[in-house]
């Protein structure tokens, strides 16, 4: 098998001394002194034939050699330098250019479809003559889940990618759903065919599901890797991958500009008003990008591309559901999914309101980041909940256990995000500050405290 060596080139951050190796031995390159010696008087520990080695099998500054080897007298090319002296074993080298949003964006995109949605619509006109028409949708999606072997995979896109609220179909859905992997938009041949498994309007995500497809048992398609969104700042970098304007995938890059807001609006049926928690970006999106994944400069996926303000006086502010939210509600969705119909978003309710007593924003010097951290008071206990009797107004949240692991309640928005993950018969436990005693209270989550979210 031929061996080659990949060389990928960036803006380098690196000491000053350029370091330069050949199979001859050491060539001086400054001050009178070898490399070698420039290298053990910057920390090198080793022999020179050590060194050599350890610059033949990684180098770190190939732009600092090739520099110094033209100090040095060396009137060649770069891939001249590197066929002399980083001495591949079939002397085949192939050079990379590649950006870190390259590396960013490249398994993302294999988690990234196009989803077109048909839907027979039903207009009644002023004589009450009804009529039917064909319309389409399209917007965009992720992989979560998938198994390859199977070509089976669940989807999370837009609850309104899906929905058309005079549709004839069941809810209001689309009953002709189709998704598209990277790369093959627009071609009919590659129209993998999407059952709707499930959604909520309230939380404005749906589920959908591929099954027995040969095209995604073929591809390179892969799920996302799924990052925790409560870890988001201001500032982290937002890369919005979805089919803009039904055009095929495309990909912009901006920032997180809110880390969490309230957006209120009106849902997908056009009358009835939700409010959805958000982070807000300013990498640009269209129509299309709705139900697309948001990512971070790790290619993590952050969140769900939902809507935007379109104003003539309004630039560059679009919105994103949380990864946690959008997540957490898509597993909870398969997790209450039947063959006898859609699922819904079956959510524990503790009957408690919580509010904010204190907010600050600190330097996290460990990520090099600025948080928010708020105190996070419960204000009212429903006398009918699950936590009557355990919980009291005035008890101040420290954090959570659910199924193991324990959350910080440093925000507002976080114990009522994990409640999406709880399912009738678990415990929580819930750590409070109460008449400054810290204390543990568990509360039995039962059916009285479940609630379908439509």
């Amino acid at each position: 098998m031929k061996t080659k060596v990949f060389l990928q080139f960036f803006a380098l951050l690196l000491m000053s001394v350029l370091l330069l190796t050949s199979c001859m031995g050491t060539t001086t390159v400054s001050g009178g002194k070898s490399a070698y010696e420039i290298a053990v008087d910057n920390g090198f520990k080793g022999t020179e034939q050590e060194w050599l080695a350890s610059l033949k099998a990684d180098s770190p500054s190939v732009e600092s050699l090739y520099e110094a080897a033209q100090q040095a007298g060396f009137t060649g090319s770069m891939l001249d330098f590197l066929k002399e002296y980083m001495q591949p074993e079939d002397g085949e080298i192939t050079i990379f250019n590649t950006s870190e949003t390259d590396r960013s964006v490249a398994k993302p995109l294999l988690a990234s479809v196009s989803v077109t949605a048909t839907h027979t619509i039903r207009t009644t006109n002023f004589w009450g003559q009804v009529t039917t028409s064909q319309m389409q949708s399209s917007g965009s999606g992720v992989i979560y889940q998938m198994d390859k072997g199977a070509g089976d995979a669940y989807i999370i896109t837009n609850h309104h990618v899906v929905y058309q609220n005079n549709s004839t179909g069941t809810d209001g859905i689309s009953d002709s759903i189709h998704v598209y992997l990277y790369g093959t938009e627009g071609m009919s041949d590659y129209a993998i065919p999407a059952s709707y498994v499930g959604g909520s309007m309230t939380y404005d995500i749906a589920v959908l599901k591929i099954t027995g497809s040969t095209l995604l048992r073929a591809s390179d398609a892969q799920p996302v890797t799924v990052s925790d969104s409560n870890l988001v700042t201001v500032g982290t970098d937002a890369i919005a991958i979805g089919n803009a304007e039904g055009a095929g995938i495309s990909v912009t890059k901006g920032i997180i500009s809110i880390d969490s807001e309230q957006l209120t609006m009106t849902a997908a049926d056009d009358k009835t008003a939700v409010t959805y928690r958000v982070m807000r970006i300013d990498a640009a999106v269209n129509s299309g990008n709705s139900g697309g994944g948001l990512f971070n400069s790790q290619g993590e996926l952050i969140g769900i591309v939902n809507a935007k303000i379109s104003d003539s006086s309004v630039e560059n502010i679009a919105f994103a559901i949380p990864s946690n939210i959008a997540v957490s509600v898509a597993q909870n969705i398969i997790d209450n999914s039947t063959s006898a119909g859609y699922a819904s978003v079956h959510k524990c309710m503790l009957g408690v309101t919580v509010g904010i007593s204190a907010s600050e924003a600190y330097y996290d010097a460990d990520a090099g980041v600025t948080r928010l951290r708020e105190t996070v008071m419960i204000t009212n206990v429903s006398s009918d909940g699950l936590a009557a009797g355990l919980l009291e107004s005035g008890d101040i949240l420290k954090s959570c256990t659910i199924h193991d692991t324990t959350y910080t309640l440093d925000r507002s928005f976080i114990l009522v995000d994990l409640l999406l993950q709880a399912r009738e018969g678990d415990t929580i436990s819930l750590t409070v500050l109460r008449n400054g005693t810290e204390q543990t209270v568990s509360v039995a989550l039962s059916a009285s405290g479940i609630s379908q979210i439509p």
